[in-house]
């Protein structure tokens, strides 16, 4: 079931992004750029090495117990050093400061992965502590400006011994000689955490917690105040991270047990607890970026043919049904409802991979594919996914989660595990059934004949091995359905050239300007589904 409502107090791209300035150059800039080797040499290191605190006992069982009396308490907010400082370290000048990889923690072991180190900057002005775990014990890894490499004139050098981090990321196996210049998975900014995929590209981002996405009351963004860094066994290739959330509404201990082989997955348990009521609590968050894709592109909107992180929101439902839900930039702020229990699985997804459909020197074409996988029984909820306007690229418009069912309250706690995949594909691809590979619109009506006015044309092609299985001559049946207006013009034929590709073509005649859920699917005549479900959520124009 899908319910679409209109917010009442919608949020804004930048308040979405929070912590990024430019989309694109930001995540350029410090994620790719900045991590190319710096000066700093070996015997530099080995004389000053990283600084730590004393040691102190560390467990996640602790964090976790930690947690429950912090949630009793008020909230106290991270600390932001010289503000006046850090507000001067804008993009250009945060681009020109860079880790120096001879400080990378583990990179001589143990472990595979060093660890490395962003600096406070204007878009990111919050002191993250940052922890070395060893056994049972922890040390906090003290901010020195020695660590990084920065300009005689950059604000940083003004700014205290004890400033402190912004986040850090790993970078690829130490192994790898070139380990300095590439990382794969990075945490920045509130609760975001970023990884690359298979196809080595930087796309989308998952977060800690959703607090309040496009609702009544303003979003909040809870931090991840405290990271623990613990190395996977030698010669595995895996990482430990914990991490404690903090914000004015909640609190979270979470384990993150991270594994990079050619792809790179997530596997995350966290203990969360509320200190207030939540109106959109939204768990498993995952963020993107959806401008417009070879259906609603305005006239003149952009050179390029698509701009997109992810072209479709995929879902497995606890009853077995694959959905296909095809983003889209709404003339308003649109909530979406996916009603469920225990999901199986659900995922923003990047489908198209031809680099023409594109254009793009930033390579759309390659951005990850990342999806939810729940561990355990979720129960009741729904999956929303929010849809917020933009008229630009370098905003995160696009939110996906996952929503409990019963109400979000005071003292509420969420003990929940899932795993996340960052893939090019989704991991679990629909068996026996056709995908979406394309959803078209255009003017309804008859070719050689006047074009009606309140008429729109829906063309989905649909792809699977499914369809090289038919017999020649079996009628294939498009089964659709709108939640208002009227449905004709109805056919289905396969694509010309293409004996795994079918399609179905219908027109929709409606009234008014409200929005027109679509639904569609095709199955053989013996009533067997060949596709997964099709689902559109259509804005009749003003």
């Amino acid at each position: 079931m899908s319910t679409s409502l209109p917010s009442s107090s919608p949020a804004s791209p930048a308040e979405m992004t929070d912590f990024r300035p430019s989309r694109r150059d930001l995540l350029a800039g410090a994620l790719a750029l900045g991590f190319a080797a710096a000066g700093g040499t070996a015997a530099e290191a080995a004389a000053k090495g990283l600084r730590f605190g004393p040691a102190q006992p560390f467990t996640y069982a602790r964090l976790r117990d930690r947690v429950k009396v912090m949630a009793a308490m008020a909230y106290k907010a991270p600390p932001r050093p010289a503000p006046d400082i850090v507000s001067k370290i804008d993009y250009e000048a945060h681009g020109k400061i860079r880790f120096k990889p001879d400080f990378a923690l583990f990179a001589d072991g143990p472990g595979e992965f060093p660890a490395t180190f962003f600096h406070l900057g204007q878009f990111f002005g919050k002191t993250i502590r940052m922890f070395e775990v060893t056994g049972s014990d922890a040390r906090e890894i003290l901010y020195s400006a020695d660590y990084f490499d920065m300009p005689a004139d950059s604000p940083a050098r003004g700014l205290p011994e004890n400033a402190g981090f912004a986040g850090f990321r790993f970078q690829e196996s130490r192994s790898r000689k070139d380990w300095p210049t590439n990382d794969w998975i990075a945490f920045l900014g509130a609760s975001y955490f970023r990884a690359i995929g298979e196809l080595f590209q930087y796309g989308l981002s998952a977060r800690g917690i959703a607090i309040d996405v496009a609702a009544p009351a303003p979003e909040e963004f809870p931090d991840f105040t405290e990271f623990y860094l613990e190395p996977g066994p030698e010669g595995s290739e895996t990482a430990l991270v914990y991490a404690l959330l903090d914000g004015p509404s909640v609190v979270g201990a979470y384990k993150f047990t991270l594994h990079r082989d050619k792809t790179v997955t997530t596997d995350i348990e966290a203990l969360i607890i509320l200190r207030k009521p939540v109106y959109r609590l939204g768990l498993a968050p995952l963020t993107s970026m959806f401008w417009f894709s070879e259906y609603g592109k305005g006239l003149n909107a952009d050179w390029r043919p698509e701009v997109h992180d992810s072209d479709g929101l995929a879902l497995w439902t606890g009853a077995g049904e694959r959905i296909w839900r095809p983003l889209d930039n709404p003339p308003r702020v649109m909530t979406s409802s996916f009603l469920d229990r225990n999901p199986r699985g659900f995922g923003l997804v990047q489908r198209d991979r031809s680099f023409d459909n594109y254009r793009d020197g930033v390579r759309y074409e390659r951005r990850p594919t990342v999806w939810v996988e729940p561990r355990g029984a979720w129960g009741a909820g729904s999956v929303q996914l929010v849809e917020i306007p933009t008229d630009d690229e370098i905003h995160d418009n696009i939110v996906a989660f996952w929503v409990p069912a019963e109400p979000a309250k005071e003292g509420s706690s969420y003990d929940i595990s899932y795993r996340i995949h960052w893939r090019a594909d989704e991991p679990y691809p629909p068996s026996g059934i056709a995908e979406t590979i394309a959803t078209r619109l255009g003017n309804g009506g008859e070719p050689g004949k006047p074009r009606p006015k309140g008429v729109r044309k829906f063309m989905v092609e649909f792809q699977g091995d499914v369809f090289s299985s038919l017999k020649d001559g079996q009628k294939v049946e498009a089964v659709v359905s709108a939640s208002r207006g009227t449905l004709s013009y109805i056919f289905t034929e396969p694509v010309p050239g293409m004996k795994d590709q079918w399609r179905a073509q219908f027109d929709l005649t409606t009234t008014g300007t409200e929005p027109v859920d679509l639904r569609l699917y095709l199955r053989a005549n013996d009533g067997r589904p060949l596709t997964e479900t099709w689902i559109f959520q259509y804005f009749p124009p003003a």
